[in-house]
Formats: structure tokens, C-alpha cells, sequence
């Protein structure tokens, strides 16, 4: 008998705590799946949504409505006045930022996004070329719905390694780190298209500078494990013998791809700073444009040793870009401030030092298999 009255008891509790939550219909709400930020020609913030509406056949409206106010959550609350349906954000996938808003700073979206239970930590962040509403109300003839479009633009390029990720998870622990910075990435209306064109770099919640899409193979393969992506190399000649490649005149193009790369870093001189970074990749050569002679285990190391020290400096070369602007999207600081005892590292010292950073890069490039050669 007690459990019965127990079991009722908790019901009861359920019930009524089932009954405080809001329920929503979804022929009766429009969804928004992006937003675009935007500097606003009076000052304040302009707000580009796609907004989404279901009807009851399953049918869907997609609308594209643009507002501006002082604030970002503002201009989010005059969008729901210009809809016929309560706008809700539970299926935002993607927020974009105009290059001028993000050179002024998102340290406030990160900040109001990760403050409402609605949003999930999963969106995806990336900066446009330009302005936000032209390129989400441009009528792309082979898009259907481009928040959508967008959104699996970002995600399969980001699983394909092809650029940093960049979750407002990730945005927001680099972003509230000492010694590390966001990194973006970018994309741009082209034609009739729309593409990825690099990385944005931040100092804080600022951009500052920017990467081409290229290079930021080399941001990933610094900062993160790289397994599932390709990259197109060129290589001199001159940087082969004659045994390896016939015309040494040539730039030798090749693509390969990480199976299993492997990073360390190491603190040697706190004073400096300076790190030594070992980067072991494994990789099959995909592809060579080239009369390239590798049939021999001699040949193979000597073209092992050429890739190696050409991503050794190209990693160099991205790295003192990055210091001259002062980004550390590599998260150098954080390496030294949990390296050193009682740093009590500042995000003003840090900038100090990084200035004066070394970096001694190790690449050891192992090529497990060939592919197709031309």
C-alpha cells in the first residue's frame, strides 16, 4: 500500500512539473535556422534571419527578415514582431558575422548565445566577406533554402578537415582561455555559389587579421589532431636530385593524406619563450604531376625529407604571420602558463611574450603507401 500511495505521489509531481514547461506547437511557431550580424547603418546591429515556417500539410515558407536596434537581442525581438508566427531559435544552426561587425567585436553574441537554453553549443560561428544580408538574400538558383545550405557548407568541411572548427563550444573556451584565440572560418557569395575562402584570426572577441584556406592546414595540423583531410603541397624541384625527378626546373605539385599525425609540444625556454613542436604524419601520396622516380627505398626517404622540411616552413611562415598580428590560435600561451610554475600569466603579458615567441618546428612526414600517379 505504501508503494501504491508513493507511486501516485510521484505521478502527481510529474505531472504538474510536465505541466509548468511551455508547449510548442510547430505549425505554430516559425523556426530560425541562421542569423547574420552586420553593422547598422545608424550605429546600432543589423540582424539578417532565415526564419522558417511549417504549415500543417508539412509544408514549409521560408522567410528572410532583416531589423535594426542597439542590440543584437533587440533587433531579435523586432524580427518577432514582423512574423505572423512566434520565432523561436531551437533549430539555429549557424550565426554569421560580417567582417566589419567582427573587426568591432562578437564577444557579446558568444556571451547572450551561450545565455539562452535554446541555443545548443553546437552551432556553427564563421565570419563573411563582407556583409551577412547580401549574401543570405542573394536568390541562388541551384540553393533551396541557404541557412540550411550554409550550415551543411560549414559542417562537412569542418568533418572533412578542410578548416578549423568552430562550434560556439569551442569559440566560447577559446575565447574565455588565457593564451588562446578564435579562429573563424570564412566564407563569400561567389556568383552564384557560396564559398569558403580562409580563416579569420581574433585577438579576444576582434578580428585582425586572416588566413588563406590553405593555410589553414597548417593552423590545424599545429593546434589539432589531422586524420581525415588532403592537402595539395608544391615542392622545388631543385629540393630533389636528379634520381628523384627529371626536370628540377619545376615546381613537383603532389596531394597527400594524414592517416595518423601525432603532435607534441615543449616548453625549452620559459625566458623567450621558446617551444619545439614535433609534428609525426603518416600519409599516402595520393597524387604526383610529376616524372617523379620513387621506386626505390632511397628516392622514397629523399622525398619524405623534402615534404617534411617544406611543411616545416610553411608552418613557420604561419606562425609569424600570426605573432606579427598578435593571434594565438595556436594556444601557446596555455602550453606556457601550464608549464610554468606560478606563471600567473595575464592575457597583457602573454601578448609581451608572444611577440618574442621561437618555435623550432619538427616535421617527421612517413609515406605509408603511393596512390595515383600521373
Amino acid at each position: 500500500m505504501k508503494q501504491f500511495c508513493f507511486f501516485i505521489v510521484l505521478l502527481v509531481v510529474s505531472l504538474s512539473i510536465g505541466g509548468c514547461a511551455e508547449t510548442q506547437i510547430l505549425e505554430e511557431v516559425a523556426l530560425t535556422t541562421l542569423v547574420g550580424y552586420d553593422l547598422g547603418k545608424e550605429g546600432g546591429v543589423e540582424t539578417t534571419a532565415i526564419v522558417r515556417q511549417v504549415g500543417t500539410e508539412l509544408q514549409s515558407n521560408v522567410a528572410i527578415i532583416t531589423t535594426e536596434n542597439d542590440t543584437s537581442q533587440g533587433t531579435l525581438s523586432k524580427i518577432n514582431r514582423r512574423a505572423h508566427e512566434k520565432v523561436v531559435s531551437g533549430q539555429l544552426r549557424s550565426v554569421l558575422f560580417g567582417d566589419e561587425f567582427a573587426k568591432k567585436g562578437i564577444g557579446y553574441s558568444i556571451d547572450t548565445s551561450l545565455k539562452n537554453p535554446a541555443i545548443s553549443e553546437a552551432i556553427l560561428l564563421a565570419v563573411v566577406e563582407g556583409e551577412t544580408r547580401p549574401l543570405l538574400e542573394y536568390e541562388y538558383p541551384n540553393i533551396d533554402e541557404i541557412g540550411q545550405h550554409v550550415y551543411k557548407l560549414l559542417d562537412q568541411n569542418i568533418k572533412s578537415e578542410q578548416v578549423v572548427s568552430s562550434t560556439l563550444h569551442e569559440v566560447a573556451f577559446d575565447y574565455y582561455s588565457t593564451g588562446r584565440e578564435i579562429a573563424l572560418p570564412i566564407i563569400k557569395k561567389d556568383d552564384e555559389l557560396v564559398n569558403i575562402t580562409g580563416i579569420a584570426l581574433f585577438i579576444k572577441d576582434k578580428m585582425v587579421g586572416k588566413l588563406s584556406v590553405g593555410d589553414s592546414f597548417y593552423v590545424k595540423l599545429s593546434r589539432d589532431d589531422y586524420q581525415n583531410g588532403m592537402y595539395e603541397l608544391k615542392i622545388s624541384g631543385e629540393a630533389l636530385s636528379s634520381s628523384v625527378v627529371k626536370d628540377p626546373s619545376k615546381e613537383i605539385s603532389l596531394v597527400f593524406d594524414p592517416i595518423k599525425t601525432k603532435k607534441r609540444v615543449k616548453l625549452v625556454d620559459p625566458k623567450k619563450p621558446e617551444f619545439d613542436l614535433y609534428i609525426s604524419i603518416q600519409s599516402r601520396i595520393l597524387e604526383i604531376k610529376e616524372d617523379v622516380n620513387i621506386g626505390t627505398a632511397e628516392n622514397v626517404e629523399e622525398l619524405e625529407k623534402a615534404i617534411s622540411k617544406k611543411l616545416s616552413s610553411e608552418i613557420s611562415r604561419v606562425i609569424a604571420y600570426c605573432q606579427e598580428i598578435g593571434s594565438d590560435v595556436f594556444g601557446y600561451g596555455e602550453i606556457y602558463r601550464s608549464s610554468v610554475r606560478n606563471s600567473k600569466l595575464t592575457e597583457e603579458k602573454w601578448r609581451e611574450l608572444y611577440k618574442e615567441m621561437k618555435v623550432n618546428v619538427h616535421i617527421d612526414f612517413t609515406m605509408i603507401r603511393s596512390g595515383v600517379f600521373e
